[in-house]
């Protein structure tokens, strides 16, 4: 039961950042979801899979967690919730950094600067991070072969949105500021030397 509890406030935390922040920035006029909208071809593939993914993978993780489904030894589940606890930090913290230059998919058409201050310090992508983290912590907390593929394909469609998507339109959009910063930033986690 104490498992589950923890699950819960974890999500709870986590999903109900994303959704104040969306609500903050909607009464701002910010359209936070970008996710899919103005793209076409493997952009928008991209885009429009992970959407799909983490919705799997928030589906299976509540299954998993109400019927209390796991296959988990006790230190691996006390494992998978002191992962989740830190991957919601990492994510409230990436937003709250952020401020209103947050978005979910990448914004063709929005005026945003490139945020190198506080977390992103340390990540230059620790929204998806956060999310990595959150995933696998749920998977350690209720281990089955489902949860575990919907979890690996999520995290794997996140990485394909950061390198194919987020980093040629950072790119793109910044030059060489992010090109530098590339230089002193890990894509996931560190400072590079």
């Amino acid at each position: 039961m104490e498992f589950q509890l923890i699950a819960i406030v974890v999500l709870v935390s986590f999903y109900g950042c994303y959704i104040v922040k969306m609500i903050c920035q909607k009464k701002k006029g910010i359209q936070t979801d970008q996710i899919g909208k103005g793209k076409a071809g493997f952009v928008k593939l991209v885009e429009v899979t992970m959407k799909i993914s983490a919705f799997l993978v928030f589906a299976a993780g509540i299954v998993c967690i109400f019927l209390d489904v796991n296959y988990s030894p006790v230190p691996f589940r006390i494992a998978g919730a002191v992962v989740s606890i830190a991957g919601t930090a990492v994510f409230i913290a990436a937003v709250l950094t952020m401020r209103d230059n947050w978005r979910a998919g990448v914004a063709q058409t929005d005026k945003t600067d490139l945020v190198t201050g506080g977390i992103y310090q340390f990540s230059r992508n620790p929204a998806f991070l956060g999310f990595d983290l959150l995933y696998i912590g749920i998977l350690l907390m209720f281990f089955n072969w489902v949860l575990f593929v919907v979890s690996v394909f999520a995290i794997l469609m996140y990485h394909l949105q950061i390198v194919n998507v987020e980093e040629e339109f950072l790119l793109t959009t910044f030059g060489d500021e992010y090109v530098q910063y590339k230089k002193k930033v890990c894509r996931y986690i560190g400072k590079i030397r």
